[in-house]
């Protein structure tokens, strides 16, 4: 069973999810900030981690605040998640322990 994105709109997971239509247009849910956004590059923080997306001519459609959704329109390319940054290990992160 095939469904649309209209069908999906209604639905609001928990967590972190994409979904792409046609290499055109994506849903991204679970956002907590928008780094930088390009016509030719955004950098969207999710629940998830960092995710870059890569395109030509690309549009911010939506961005909601109130339930984490972003809709970018335009010619993607690539999508990638930047690898998790490692706690760092001071003097102060020993001393709670």
């Amino acid at each position: 069973m095939e469904r649309k994105i209209s069908e999906l709109a209604p639905y609001r997971p928990q967590g972190h999810s994409v979904i792409i239509e046609g290499k055109r247009h994506v849903v991204i849910s679970g956002v907590t900030e928008v780094d930088s956004f390009r016509d030719e590059e955004a950098v969207i923080m999710t629940q998830a981690g960092e995710l870059s997306i890569f395109g030509n001519d690309l549009h911010l459609t939506r961005l909601n605040p109130d339930d984490g959704q972003v809709i970018i329109d335009g010619d993607i390319i690539a999508m990638e998640y930047a690898p998790p940054v490692e706690e760092r290990r001071g003097l102060f992160s020993k001393a709670k322990r």
